[in-house]
């Protein structure tokens, strides 16, 4: 679908991003982002970069692809669903449990369990392999995630995403025992220069910030509830390896065996609050830590 327009003098000098955005409030920001990035959107029918401020007399030409119907099989996976409505839904993903399939792994995934629960009724905004998904965590991590039902919920989710108005709170358990009560990580997060299936602290990467409170420390291992300012892969298992405390039974950024018999990073998404989409309230849920992380804790305080 193509969509054409025409700059005026008033909105002169104003990035295109912003400019496209208040045209187009049905797609969000960072849709509209991601289609400068593929080239979707040419001024002049010239390709510009994402930071280009319009000028007066600007012709700009969209061309929103239409959405491709997704060859994933549905499959019959159990969902511990927190909370639904016609706009999102509210998963409380298990552990070994992979958000959206990829090349070499289409079946068992988050997605496939949410094709045959909802149908049809997933937004379409990220892709044919990832239907309903806004955002993810990482395949050992449990909790909260929010899936998106339609376009609309999509682009308003998404939006407060980038605007890191979200309330992302996480509880993990963590090596050795912190020495300060809270604090602040703030530190970039870029693909690791020597791995790039791993991330990093490196000065190359995006802004990252992570807010640490102990909740309780043990004789060689701490647990800590994180607050996410921002939303990088892997954030806060980068961030406590680069301070040296990693999580505990992290396989990748962890610098030592783990003792315990665990499937990956302890870490637990427990709350998650936004603005729903329609009726323009706050809104959070939360869940409980899971079996695992229970009993590994009952280990800790013996």
């Amino acid at each position: 679908m193509d969509n054409i327009f025409i700059v005026d003098d008033s909105t002169d000098h104003i990035r295109i991003d912003k400019y496209l955005n208040e045209l187009l409030p049905d797609q969000s920001r960072s849709y509209i982002q991601k289609l400068l990035k593929d080239g979707h959107i040419l001024v002049n029918n010239s390709i510009i970069k994402p930071n280009y401020k319009v000028k007066a007399d600007d012709r700009i030409q969209i061309d929103i692809p239409e959405p491709i119907e997704a060859n994933i099989e549905a499959e019959n996976i159990p969902l511990d669903i927190i909370y639904e409505d016609n706009d999102v839904l509210i998963v409380n993903k298990p552990k070994e449990m992979v958000v959206h399939p990829a090349p070499g792994n289409y079946s068992g995934t988050l997605v496939n369990a949410l094709m045959y629960h909802c149908k049809d009724s997933l937004s379409n905004i990220n892709g044919v392999l990832r239907p309903g998904i806004v955002h993810r965590i990482d395949k050992n991590t449990t909790g909260c995630l929010i899936v998106c039902k339609n376009d609309q919920s999509h682009n308003f989710i998404a939006d407060q995403l980038s605007e890191h108005s979200i309330n992302r709170i996480y509880v993990g358990i963590v090596c050795g025992v912190l020495k300060d009560d809270e604090g602040t990580i703030d530190a970039p997060i870029g693909r690791n220069k020597r791995d790039r299936k791993l991330m990093s602290v490196n000065e190359d990467g995006k802004r990252a910030i992570t807010h640490y409170k102990v909740l309780k420390r043990f004789r060689d291992y701490s647990l800590v509830q994180f607050k996410l300012e921002t939303g990088r892969t892997h954030q806060i298992r980068v961030h406590m390896a680069h301070i040296n405390h990693p999580l505990l039974g992290d396989d990748q950024y962890g610098r030592q065996k783990c003792k315990f018999n665990l499937t990956g990073q302890c870490l637990h998404a427990k709350t998650i609050g936004f603005i729903h989409p329609s009726t323009k309230e706050y809104v959070e849920f939360e869940v409980d830590e899971p079996e695992y992380f229970k009993h590994l804790l009952d280990i800790l305080e013996e």
